[in-house]
C-alpha cells in the first residue's frame, strides 16, 4: 500500500505545483487577459507531464480565473468593463456593510494595525513599491471586513478577492507595477478617514466612506484601463 500512497502524494504535489505556478502567472500579469494557455508549453516549462497541467487548468476554470473556449482551448478570462464595474459595485455594498458592523466590534489592536498599514502604504507609494502597496491595501480591506465577525459576508468577500484577481489593478499590465494616476494619493486620504470613523465607532460614516472609497477605486481603474490600452478590457 505504501507505494500507491507515495504515488498519490507525488501527484498531489505536482498538481499543487502547477496550480501555484499558473495562479502566480495570472496574478503577476505574465499570463494576460485573453491569452490562451498551451498545456504542452506549461508542461515543458515545469518539467511535468500534461496531466497535472490539465487538472490545474480545470480547477482554475471552475474558480473563474480561466475560461474554456470550445474548439479553441483555455484562456485567461477577459472581462468587460461592465464586469469590472459590477465587481466593484458588489465590493462597495458588501464591504460597506462589514465596515458598518466592524465599527462597533473592532478592537484596539486591529485599529492600531490598520493605522500601521496606512503608514506603510504611504511609504510604499513614495518608494515606488506598487506591488507591496497593493498587498498592504488588500490587508487593510481584509482586516476591516474580518473585524465585522460577519461569517457569511467574510466568506463572500474572501471569494471575491481571490476568485477575481484579474479584475483588480495588480493584474492588468498597465497598472500591475504602476500607480493609477491620483488613486494612490486619494487612497491615503480615504483610508485615513475610514480608520478615523472606525476609531470613533461610527457605523454610518464608516459604511459611507468605505462604499465611496471602493466606488472611486473602480471608476478610476476603468478610466485608466480605457485610456492606456482599451484592448485589455471589452465593452458589452
Amino acid at each position: 500500500m505504501q507505494p500507491d500512497q507515495d504515488i498519490k502524494f507525488d501527484r498531489r504535489q505536482l498538481h499543487e505545483r502547477v496550480l501555484e505556478y499558473l495562479r502566480e502567472a495570472i496574478m503577476n500579469g505574465d499570463l494576460r487577459p485573453g491569452e490562451f494557455i498551451r498545456q504542452q508549453r506549461i508542461a515543458e516549462q515545469l518539467g511535468v507531464s500534461q496531466m497535472p497541467v490539465r487538472e490545474a487548468l480545470k480547477e482554475l476554470v471552475a474558480e473563474g480565473l480561466l475560461e474554456d473556449i470550445p474548439y479553441r482551448g483555455v484562456r485567461v478570462i477577459q472581462y468587460a468593463v461592465e464586469d469590472i464595474a459590477d465587481l466593484f459595485a458588489m465590493r462597495s455594498f458588501l464591504e460597506g456593510r462589514t465596515a458598518h458592523t466592524a465599527a462597533s466590534l473592532i478592537s484596539k489592536s486591529e485599529l492600531e494595525f490598520l493605522a500601521s498599514l496606512v503608514d506603510k502604504m504611504k511609504s510604499a507609494v513614495a518608494s515606488g513599491e506598487i506591488v507591496t502597496y497593493r498587498q498592504l491595501n488588500r490587508q487593510f480591506h481584509e482586516t476591516i471586513y474580518r473585524a465585522s465577525k460577519s461569517y457569511f459576508l467574510i466568506q463572500i468577500l474572501d471569494r471575491l478577492w481571490s476568485t477575481y484577481p484579474t479584475m483588480l489593478p495588480g493584474n492588468f499590465p498597465q497598472t500591475a507595477n504602476n500607480p493609477i494616476p491620483v488613486r494612490e494619493e486619494r487612497d491615503d486620504s480615504e483610508h485615513r478617514l475610514i480608520v478615523a470613523a472606525l476609531e470613533k465607532h461610527d457605523p454610518e460614516t464608516a459604511e459611507k466612506l468605505m462604499s465611496e472609497h471602493i466606488q472611486n477605486a473602480g471608476k478610476e481603474l476603468i478610466i485608466s484601463l480605457q485610456e492606456h490600452n482599451p484592448k485589455e478590457v471589452e465593452t458589452n
